[in-house]
Formats: structure tokens, C-alpha cells, sequence
């Protein structure tokens, strides 16, 4: 059985986080690119939602002992197979996942430009992800 209170602390924290890269919306792309506090702060963000998002879901996996994951990408693809997320939201959260590598490890080549529209158009994945685990637990 998954540990409720695990799972729960670890959503407060993404909702905190969810709620900060909000704010980003209310700057236009120029401004979010050329202000390296905004940015910054919301790579920083972005990249500790993803890692609650991996947390979560290695939570829940572990728990129900499901198999282990060989990698990020492949805890989306447990969650699938064990009907926890559908396809669409699969594909979507390996995408995330590869994304967060590219924010810890390729971050001297990160568009900027693309992490805005991340933020602006991709943040309800997560949402949908924590509505699932919510449920599920």
C-alpha cells in the first residue's frame, strides 16, 4: 500500500513549486528571456516540479511493487502498463523527464525560449499526473 503522507508531502512541495512557475505567465517571453532572475529562478523550478514528478512516481511504484524502472522515462512507462496513467499522459511525462535532463546536464545549450513555453503550455501534465496519484492513493 502507498504511503499516503509520503506521497502527499512530496505533492505540497510540487503544488509550491506548480504555483511559483505560474507567476512566469504574467511576463511576455522578451522579458522572461532577457531577465536572468526570472528565468533562472524558473529553470530552477521547473527542474525540482520534474524531479517531485520522478519522486512521486518511484514512490508509488516502489509500493506497489511494481517492476523497477531502468530509468526516468521508463517510471512513466510502469505507471502505464499498470494502468495508474494513460498513454497521452505517458508520452507527455517522458518527455518532461528527457526535458529535466537537458536542464541538469545541457544547461549551457538550454533555449531559454523554450523553457517559457514549457512553463506556459505543459505545466497542466503535472497537474493531471498529481490528480492521478491523488486518486490513486
Amino acid at each position: 500500500m502507498v504511503k499516503r503522507e509520503i506521497v502527499i508531502s512530496r505533492i505540497d512541495k510540487l503544488n509550491e513549486y506548480i504555483n511559483i512557475l505560474k507567476s512566469v505567465k504574467k511576463y511576455d517571453k522578451k522579458k522572461y528571456i532577457d531577465d536572468p532572475l526570472i528565468y533562472g529562478s524558473s529553470e530552477r523550478f521547473l527542474h525540482l516540479s520534474i524531479e517531485c514528478v520522478l519522486d512521486i512516481g518511484n514512490h508509488v511504484i516502489s509500493d506497489m511493487r511494481y517492476r523497477k524502472p531502468e530509468n526516468d522515462k521508463d517510471i512513466f512507462l510502469v505507471l502505464y502498463e499498470n494502468k495508474i496513467i494513460n498513454e497521452k499522459l505517458k508520452n507527455n511525462l517522458c518527455n518532461m523527464a528527457g526535458f529535466r535532463n537537458i536542464l541538469v546536464y545541457d544547461y549551457m545549450k538550454l533555449d531559454r525560449g523554450l523553457v517559457y513555453d514549457t512553463i506556459n503550455n505543459n505545466l497542466k501534465d503535472i497537474e493531471a499526473f498529481v490528480k492521478i496519484i491523488v486518486e490513486y492513493i
